[in-house]
């Protein structure tokens, strides 16, 4: 399929930009901040702090504070472990907030090259961690959600295998499933001309695991070997970028192993769509779609079980 009306224009708008691997992270940061205008309208929540939790910098969305013990949903932002912060999801993760109705906790992880595998890992897992044993006040410790798109989708996949027997649920966005290979068919078609280029990933790759075996199921979740008993899974795909059949492989293999998996494609979709809500409609489709995924997967369910 071609490629959408709309994901063209954002090509078109983003394909100047000089590479990564030719500027300081610092300048790649500024010029990533320099494209917020593309993230949408900032959706009004009842109540929006920052805090740390265990010394984690977060920002709370809470849609409903006169409620208590609200269900929580964790979110690690996307930008290849390098990029992105609080801010560049804000708009996304309001959205997801309104529509699902839970808590919504977003991460301001330690970034790469300066602080490499698994500082950024650990943070999420940090959060997600005191958020399971009720460290923060109004969330519901036994229903905990937990997701995030590309790079924040690859430690959302890892912390539901790492914790596994405690997460309701889990949502990844275009993740990143493999980082020991570009093998794939999508790899070869997508390489160039579709914002997520190999050079691009070849520096996010480069920046986050530095000298860390790439098979390690910690930073690729996707070689994971066990998937049993796995938490049940929403993932968004966009059919024009370079992830999408990892990211289907990994879908299927969770289905094999006897767990629930919804994928829905966006066809015509490059990767990061769901951020560009300013330009890109199918971006605000899919940060519903999670909502009601999310309100789905909380209402009346007991937190997951493993089943041994």
């Amino acid at each position: 399929m071609s490629l959408h009306p709309e994901a063209q224009r954002f090509i078109e708008l983003t394909s100047k930009a000089p590479d990564l691997d030719t500027r300081t992270p610092a300048e790649n940061r500024i010029a990533s901040e320099a494209t917020r205008y593309l993230m949408g309208e900032k959706t009004p929540v009842a109540l929006v702090h920052d805090v740390l939790v265990k010394g984690v910098p977060v920002r709370i969305y809470n849609p409903r504070p006169n409620a208590s013990s609200l269900p929580v949903f964790i979110y690690f932002h996307g930008g290849g472990w390098v990029l992105g912060d609080l801010e560049s999801v804000d708009s996304t993760v309001r959205d997801i907030a309104v529509a699902s109705g839970a808590l919504c906790i977003s991460v301001d992880y330690r970034r790469a090259p300066e602080h490499p595998f698994p500082a950024a890992l650990d943070d999420c897992q940090v959060v997600t961690e005191a958020v399971l044993k009720g460290e923060l006040t109004s969330a519901n410790q036994r229903l905990v959600a937990v997701g995030g798109d590309s790079a924040g989708g690859n430690m959302a996949a890892v912390i539901a295998q790492q914790l596994r027997d405690q997460i309701t649920h889990q949502v990844l966005v275009y993740p990143v499933m493999d980082l020991s290979t570009f093998g794939t068919q999508s790899h070869e078609k997508y390489a160039t001309g579709h914002f997520l280029t190999r050079r691009r990933l070849e520096y996010f790759y480069d920046s986050y695991a530095q000298g860390h075996d790439r098979k390690d199921p910690k930073l690729s979740p996707g070689l994971n070997t066990d998937l049993s008993n796995l938490p049940p899974a929403t993932i968004i795909t966009a059919e024009c970028d370079p992830l999408v059949d990892e990211v289907t492989e990994y879908a299927h293999a969770m289905q094999h192993a006897g767990n629930t998996v919804t994928q829905v494609q966006f066809n015509g979709q490059v990767h990061p769509f769901m951020q560009m809500s300013s330009i890109i409609s199918d971006a605000l489709v899919a940060r519903r779609f999670i909502g009601g995924e999310l309100a789905e997967a909380f209402r009346g369910k007991p937190h997951h079980v493993h089943k041994g």
